[in-house]
């Protein structure tokens, strides 16, 4: 049987993707820096459509035809743009920290505010301790699969300051349509809830697992891109879809 196909979506640098290596056991995995991160040239309209935009060209450099696309956090949005413009290449979708839109206001926030303007202070003010708090925050240092030292200095590197700052600054305006989008898609998807996150609300993940019934969904104390528990969730989504296509 062939290999399942995962296309890693980033905020913004592909070490963020600590389980790469658990993934890569089963399945072919493609990563990728967005634009104007690491050696990647930048683009006048950076924000998720041109994370998107990179990522659709990383699959064609590949020639595939069929894959499934993963996200986690920020990435969430620029894996709707991209599965949206793949069509029916995409096989599936998996989310972590899903949600319907990066609302901070209203009776069910997706986003908390008081963290949300905490992280836009810390990126002004110091880029590597930005780095170093917002992996503490997700749980990534403390976890199994975790974050360390040099992550962080990795990160770091590649990551200019104005490009992490850009996803907080305008989160609602910059997610406009993410509820559609996902709404529009009719692919298996699974979504999937970081328990305890400061950041993101659970009942952002409630909203999006209500409106997404079909969906498969899974909670984990850690981020999921850090959580070998997401790896192999991910795994038996993808032996359903290949027991689907068979």
């Amino acid at each position: 049987m062939d290999r399942p196909r995962l296309l890693l979506v980033p905020m913004l640098s592909e070490v963020e993707w600590v389980i790469k290596p658990e993934l890569e056991e089963w399945a072919d995995v493609a990563s990728y820096d967005a634009p104007g991160v690491g050696d990647e040239p930048p683009v006048d309209d950076f924000g998720s459509e041109a994370v998107a935009r990179r990522g659709l060209a990383e699959v064609d450099r590949r020639g595939w035809e069929r894959f499934v696309v993963v996200a986690d956090e920020w990435g969430v949005v620029a894996a709707s743009h991209l599965a949206v413009a793949a069509g029916v290449r995409v096989r599936g979708l998996a989310l972590g920290h899903a949600r319907l839109s990066n609302s901070i206001d209203g009776p069910r926030p997706a986003i908390n505010r008081e963290v949300l303007n905490g992280v836009r202070n810390l990126i002004r003010a110091d880029a590597r301790t930005y780095a170093q708090q917002l992996f503490k925050l997700t749980g990534g240092e403390t976890s199994e699969g975790g974050y360390h030292q040099d992550l962080v200095d990795e990160y770091v590197r590649r990551v200019p300051l104005g490009a992490a700052l850009a996803f907080y600054e305008t989160p609602t305006e910059a997610a406009r349509g993410l509820d559609d989008r996902l709404k529009g898609l009719d692919v298996p998807m699974l979504l999937t809830q970081h328990e305890g996150c400061l950041i993101f609300t659970g009942e952002g993940f409630e909203d999006a697992a209500a409106a997404l019934p079909h969906a498969r969904t899974a909670g984990y104390t850690e981020k999921p891109s850090t959580c070998p528990a997401f790896s192999e969730e991910l795994r038996e989504s993808c032996a359903g879809l290949a027991t689907a296509r068979a």
